[in-house]
């Protein structure tokens, strides 16, 4: 590829990479250089709080072990972004006592270098959990997503692309399925969930909310018609947003569920407004966050008046 392509083509296999999109982050590299923006935000007060959010839900199969699962997403390791603010971040999870870590995406901002992905790694590296997850984002597929999937495989973690993993939780069956982003990728539910086809509880992870219709009809489709959690970011809760909600949010799905917990059966949905900024340095009504989840086993008169939900 020759120079003058380089700026204005995606440079991974993401798609929906256009031109005017190549235009504009090729003057925000020139506009941005030396990270002056993230500077700038570190100085404001405040800029580089963390939230905190904590979930309790029973999905697990009556009498499985409690399950303490940390989510970030949306770092966007860059120019927009603090250090600090990502530290603050990773500091949270670290001290959380988790027992899975999953990471949702957008890894970072503009493009992939060596130097982001030791950073990358680092963050990732810093929290001890007994298993590491993560899929890609729609920024990361637009760069060079192999140096950011090598540097989290450096740190323990596994890169889910439409493929699964359990998790033992005895004596329930807890399956973990890692969708490609919906976006610019190509999410293929149907293909993660094959290969678990007989877990009673699932945690889907993919980047955006939109690979939530496809989860819902894999989910359906498989025996034991599981409960669980779709976890993704991407929407950042509008990044900038006003006190009575976001003003503008990516996506279909996004639109109707931007940040937050939901219920849509069989699954929960939570919405990430994840840590670190795109084309602005800066957050209003929607601050950075991490979240942490406890999972816990349902009762066997919840899981009995489900089942019999279904049968109807």
């Amino acid at each position: 590829m020759d120079g003058s392509k380089h700026w204005i083509e995606a440079q991974g296999r993401g798609t929906n990479y256009h031109r005017a999109r190549g235009l504009m982050e090729a003057a925000m590299r020139a506009g941005y250089r030396g990270d002056w923006p993230a500077k700038l935000w570190s100085l404001w007060p405040g800029a580089c709080r963390v939230r905190c959010v904590e979930q309790r839900l029973a999905i697990l199969e009556v009498g499985a072990s409690p399950l303490r699962v940390g989510f970030a997403s949306d770092l966007h390791i860059g120019p927009t972004t603090p250090r600090q603010l990502l530290e603050a971040a990773f500091e949270r999870l670290a001290d959380a006592r988790l027992d899975v870590l999953l990471l949702g995406g957008d890894y970072v901002f503009l493009e992939a270098s060596a130097a982001k992905a030791e950073v990358l790694a680092s963050l990732a590296r810093s929290v001890p959990a007994a298993r590491k997850l993560a899929v890609m984002g729609n920024h990361d597929l637009w760069t060079h997503h192999a140096l950011l999937e090598a540097a989290l495989e450096r740190a323990g973690v596994e890169v889910l692309n439409n493929a699964s993993v359990r998790l033992d939780t005895r004596p329930g069956s807890l399956a973990v399925l890692g969708l490609d982003d919906p976006w610019t990728g190509h999410t293929d539910a149907a293909l993660a969930a094959q290969q678990v086809f007989d877990a009673r509880a699932v945690l889907v992870l993919c980047h955006s909310p939109d690979g939530l219709p496809d989860a819902l009809h894999a989910v359906a489709e498989l025996p034991n018609r599981p409960t669980g959690l779709f976890i993704c970011g991407h929407t950042h809760g509008g990044q900038i947003a006003a006190p009575w909600g976001p003003l503008l949010i990516p996506g279909h799905v996004g639109k109707k569920y931007p940040y937050g917990l939901h219920h849509l059966p069989p699954l929960h949905l939570y919405v990430s407004r994840g840590i670190g900024a795109t084309e602005l340095p800066v957050r209003a009504f929607a601050p950075p966050e991490v979240t942490l989840f406890e999972l816990v086993a349902a009762s066997s008169a919840a899981r009995s008046e489900r089942a019999a939900g279904r049968r109807l």
